[in-house]
């Protein structure tokens, strides 16, 4: 289950950039004396933001449930929120702050939310390990998309054996929290449901976009080559009398 954002620029500079990557990774000095680069997101009310900056503010934050109906009742969809973050971002690149204990309300003392959350970091969810700056949400959004116009996984929906669908064929309803608001930049949302493998989902837009240009440099290749064995050796020079 994805996410999905229109018209919303993760890719605009100042944006990319409005982020304090050793922060993220625990370091207790920048997590009180966030870099510059968070600005205006780098603090509130004299107490340093964690997660500074624009990208850590602007966090998806509407909540999803999928339920089957059979015969007016409704049955939750388990959906998984762990294994949604590439292991490289979860295990190296965010860290929580370290110290005496795993008590993270004591660990984020003297920090305060970004303006934009309801809760702080270290309440994003029950479980230690899904907690703070290792919330795998969090993760997600923190890695910028490149268009406009993208998607984010959200949950996995877990597959009870290989002989059944994951979702077989019936009713379902979708409930929506609605938390984030998009009209402010002509956005829309869209929940994506996709069969993904190790290769990842079945979007086909890498793949054209792949062999379209591929094909195109072959093309012009051919067309250069026929050009030069025409055209290359020519003796362009002229014999001048005496």
């Amino acid at each position: 289950m994805y996410y999905g954002l229109s018209n919303f620029y993760q890719n605009h500079r100042r944006y990319v950039k409005s982020r304090d990557d050793s922060q993220l990774n625990g370091d207790n000095s920048s997590l009180h004396n966030p870099s510059k680069e968070c600005e205006p997101y780098r603090t509130n009310e004299d107490k340093p933001i964690a997660p500074c900056g624009a990208i850590a503010n602007s966090m998806f934050n509407d909540t999803l449930e999928l339920y089957r109906i059979d015969n007016d009742t409704r049955t939750p969809i388990t959906l998984i929120k762990k294994g949604i973050a590439w292991w490289t971002d979860k295990n190296v690149k965010f860290r929580n702050p370290t110290g005496d204990g795993n008590n993270l309300t004591a660990l984020f003392q003297g920090t305060t939310k970004p303006v934009n959350w309801p809760k702080p970091v270290y309440m994003l969810d029950p479980e230690p390990d899904n907690n703070g700056f290792i919330n795998e949400d969090f993760i997600v959004w923190m890695r910028t998309a490149a268009l406009p116009t993208f998607r984010k996984l959200y949950r996995l929906i877990e597959r009870k054996n290989n002989l059944q669908p994951t979702l077989q064929a019936g009713k379902y309803s979708l409930d929506i929290a609605y938390n984030y608001p998009v009209h402010s930049f002509d956005g829309r949302k869209r929940m994506i449901l996709s069969t993904i493998s190790w290769m990842g989902g079945k979007n086909p837009f890498l793949g054209i976009a792949y062999i379209t240009v591929g094909s195109i440099c072959f093309f012009l290749g051919v067309v250069l080559l026929f050009i030069h064995h025409k055209y290359g050796n020519r003796n362009t020079s002229a014999d001048i009398p005496n």
